[in-house]
């Protein structure tokens, strides 16, 4: 399978598992929470850390706009939540420094091609395609122009619409993430028999993006072969937005990172032989050699 370097990390078979924690938009608009979650994605070991980067007035559908919902800020439509929650030049110019100064990778998915132009003067080391905007072809026209690796997430996708999308953007850059775009997902509905089949299917490295709630599933994506993992991580669960529930605590960060790093460990090279620790019980145990 083809490798793709994504800053310093070189991401595909035989490589280390490129574990990325999606804050998103569990920052709620809100700095200090953003560098809190920074820092427990820096001590629990991840790779990176994403964010999402949309144009509310592009994105946001016009029949949607003047719905009313509760918020942190009051009862307030959907284009302003949007907005609220939306950062702009002077938060991401604090978020590249302290992720510079933490020293830890960042990215962002984008919704719309402004979106990529805003994120342009910070050079990112990838652009994540969110399941959204798997079909948004102008979209994938302008990322591919940047030159920059792409991963591309599937939820909610056809085989059809993965194959269009994955013709438009080109393979020589991509990473394709396995994903099923309900929040939080049942295990039922997760199929990570699709990574096998995504990895029959591309020459690219394949790797899983998950909204369940617990870790095992994600472990046993690597154990199919995904080359990255991504989870959405919250600093409390019970915290208002659309995303804490599908999130990954503190704790759980620690334990993830752990069990994903064994599972690499104990997945082997496939090859059969007879370890040196096995001598001694072979010698006492077997009784014809």
């Amino acid at each position: 399978m083809k490798e793709v370097q994504i800053g310093k990390f070189t991401v595909g078979e035989g490589h280390p598992t490129f574990i990325v924690a999606e804050i998103g938009i569990n920052h709620n608009g809100d700095i200090n929470i953003t560098k809190d979650l920074i820092r427990v994605a820096k001590h629990a070991g991840v790779d990176a850390v994403k964010f999402q980067k949309r144009t509310p007035e592009l994105c946001v559908p016009v029949e949607q706009r003047d719905q009313m919902r509760e918020t942190p800020w009051g009862y307030i439509s959907y284009m302003e939540y949007r907005q609220k929650v939306e950062f702009g030049g002077t938060e991401y110019q604090e978020i590249d420094r302290f992720c510079r100064e933490t020293g830890i990778t960042w990215f962002a998915s984008v919704w719309d091609e402004e979106a990529v132009n805003f994120l342009e003067p910070f050079s990112p080391v990838c652009y994540k395609i969110p399941s959204a905007s798997l079909t948004d072809h102008s979209l994938l026209k302008h990322i591919q122009k940047t030159g920059r690796p792409a991963i591309l997430s599937t939820g909610m996708s056809t085989d059809e619409q993965i194959s269009d999308a994955v013709k438009v953007i080109g393979m020589d850059n991509l990473i394709i993430a396995h994903s099923t775009s309900t929040y939080p997902c049942d295990p039922d509905e997760l199929n990570l028999k699709m990574i096998q089949t995504l990895r029959s299917q591309y020459p690219c490295p394949v790797g899983y993006s998950g909204h369940e709630v617990g870790l095992i599933t994600t472990v046993v994506a690597v154990s199919l072969g995904a080359c990255m993992v991504e989870r959405h991580i919250t600093l409390d669960r019970a915290m208002w937005g659309s995303d804490q529930a599908a999130s990954i605590e503190p704790g759980g960060l620690e334990r993830l990172v752990k069990y994903v790093r064994v599972t690499e460990q104990a997945l082997g090279d496939g090859i059969k032989k007879v370890y040196d620790s096995e001598l001694p019980h072979l010698r006492k145990l077997r009784r014809i050699h």
